[in-house]
């Protein structure tokens, strides 16, 4: 990133110039595992992104500590390697400081669930226009194996060797019930899908949040295969599409139906039931997305893949401007040192 000021500030001045994939391709080795899902989800940003054209030089990509946290370096924009769980953090107050910024997260399931928990949760609240990718591969990949927060219950690692007896989180439950106004899943062997809901979540105002499941192929290899192999996908994932019936199977077959609140699958096979009847996505309803998310949780219902909300609701850092503006009109700017002066003091000899 040596020449990103130069080049860049030249480039985002020039009229109908356009970004290209190339464009947001560092010179730096990309240091992930031969195999792994973090490729597949750094080539679809960097597909995506230039789509937007927007300057590089206000683009932030900010990480914790984990596999995924490397992403800023293969990113040819400004980034921050912060420290383990802070990526929020950091990332909250560099959007406060710098609004016209557009600031995105790079976490883990570990990095933003675990030590990351709580920072998470209030980003979320607040709403502050940040992207949030979560790579969730259902292990810790950096330090060679231990459980993670989303690990399956009984879960055998390194650091669980007998199973581990935790209740895995939920990572779109738990974003939707953190107030997440954007909340989103797709997955690292669905290029396109990982694309589509990239971009949809880009062009959200406020917060978006989108889980990925990505494969580790040394510590927890095939946790997801179930919904990402071309022999298994078409049977056990339902796509989310606004304003579509959730209808699955390899001969689109079976489609989902509420129960009161309760979601079955029903077979359109034998004519008991017909499309009509099948549950119809509203990716604008909150109350859907919760009975969405807690499909996750229920191995005989196909996993959801797609938009599980999106909402509007003001955003933080423009509402604090406001305030600062407004208390500028009404008291002037401020001056430093003159506020340090002020009051009571006193001198120490």
């Amino acid at each position: 990133m040596s020449n990103l000021v130069e080049e860049v500030v030249t480039k985002s001045t020039t009229p109908n110039s356009k970004y290209t994939f190339k464009d947001f391709q560092t010179d730096q080795d990309v240091r992930w595992c031969p195999g792994c899902g973090d490729y597949s989800i750094l080539a679809q940003v960097q597909r995506i992104i230039p789509d937007f054209n927007f300057p590089r030089e206000k683009t932030v990509f900010v990480s914790g500590i984990g596999c995924s946290s490397r992403f800023p370096y293969y990113m040819e924009t400004y980034g921050v390697h912060g420290i383990h769980g802070r990526a929020t953090a950091i990332a909250s107050g560099l959007k406060m400081a710098r609004p016209e910024l557009q600031v995105w997260v790079v976490t883990g399931d570990g990095d933003g669930l675990s030590i990351g928990g709580n920072h998470l949760i209030h980003l979320l609240r607040r709403n502050l226009d940040i992207n949030i990718l979560l790579f969730n591969n259902q292990i810790y990949g950096l330090t060679k194996g231990q459980y993670s927060p989303t690990s399956e219950f009984g879960k055998v690692t390194k650091s669980t060797p007998q199973g581990s007896i935790d209740n895995p989180f939920n990572p779109i439950a738990l974003a939707l019930g953190a107030s997440g106004n954007f909340v989103a899943r797709t997955m690292d062997r669905d290029p396109k899908h990982m694309q589509t809901i990239i971009k949809r979540a880009v062009e959200h105002k406020g917060t978006s949040f989108i889980e990925i499941y990505q494969n580790c192929n040394v510590f927890n290899d095939g946790a997801f295969f179930t919904f990402t192999e071309k022999e298994t996908k078409e049977d056990n994932v339902v796509f989310l599409e606004h304003g579509k019936p959730l209808v699955f199977g390899k001969e689109k077959n079976k489609g989902i139906r509420l129960d009161g609140f309760t979601p079955k699958v029903v077979s359109l096979a034998d004519g008991k039931f017909s499309v009509n009847d099948l549950l119809i996505h509203n990716e604008n309803d909150s109350t859907l997305a919760f009975i969405l998310a807690n499909m996750t949780t229920n191995p005989e219902l196909p996993r959801p893949m797609g938009i599980f909300l999106d909402s509007s609701d003001h955003c933080y850092e423009v509402e604090m401007q406001k305030q600062i503006e407004n208390v500028i009109q009404k008291k002037g700017r401020g001056n430093l040192e003159k506020l340090l002066n002020s009051g009571d003091t006193w001198f120490i000899n």
